[in-house]
This record gives structure tokens, C-alpha cells and sequence, in this order.
């Protein structure tokens, strides 16, 4: 997974940078993306901020994590004994480069707390 600034061709033989590219692009990934940029949050925080439905956020927090564009920053159990889970984006910032000879996907990774990465 993504592990350090990264770029991604855009063409028929790897599909990575189309995946990662749709699934940005997706409503609900790109404001989970967003509302985890500078502070990590919790599956909560997220929903009431982006008026988001739990369970919808909880499969794409899911997904996010598995095409390392989302790490759990830490988990914390609160005062009545649960486990909270606090999620972080990856990236700092996505750029996509057009020009005659490619199409190219640029991640620069957010080194906010990426050193406290759990998984």
C-alpha cells in the first residue's frame, strides 16, 4: 500500500490509478478523504460533519484503508469501556497530470502523525 509520495500511470496494463482515482472520486470517499486531512476523526465525527450515513461510511472507511489511502491513527477506549477508532487520511493532496504522451496520478503523502500509523 501507499507508504510514501507517490505517482500512478494511468493505462490499460495497471489499473491501479484508475481505481484509486474512482474511488476519490466517489462522494462519500472524497469526504472522508477531506474531513481526515489535518486531524484524525472518528466514524461520528465523520458522519455529523459531512452528514453522512454510519453504516455506508463505515464499508467505505473499509475500502479507503485497503487501497491505503485511510490508516487508523490510534484507539482509544472510552468512558463506558468502547473501543473508539480514530481514522487519518493518507494523502496530503492528489494531482492528476494530462499531457499528450500520459496520464499520470500524484499522491503527496500527509506526514501529519504518519509516523503513529496502526494500520
Amino acid at each position: 500500500m501507499m507508504l510514501s509520495n507517490q505517482q500512478y500511470l494511468l493505462n490499460q496494463e495497471d489499473k491501479t490509478a484508475s481505481i484509486l482515482l474512482k474511488e476519490l472520486f466517489d462522494g462519500f470517499s472524497y469526504k472522508i478523504v477531506m474531513s481526515t486531512i489535518e486531524e484524525s476523526k472518528t466514524v461520528f465525527e465523520i458522519c455529523k460533519e459531512n452528514d453522512l450515513p454510519v453504516s455506508s461510511t463505515y464499508k467505505k472507511i473499509k475500502k479507503l484503508k485497503e487501497l491505503g489511502l485511510l490508516f487508523t491513527d490510534r484507539v482509544v477506549i472510552n468512558e463506558k469501556g468502547k473501543k473508539v477508532v480514530f481514522y487519518k487520511s493518507k494523502i496530503q493532496s492528489v494531482e492528476l497530470i494530462l499531457n499528450k504522451k500520459q496520464v499520470l496520478l500524484q499522491f503527496k503523502i500527509n506526514e501529519r502523525n504518519l509516523h503513529c500509523s496502526i494500520s
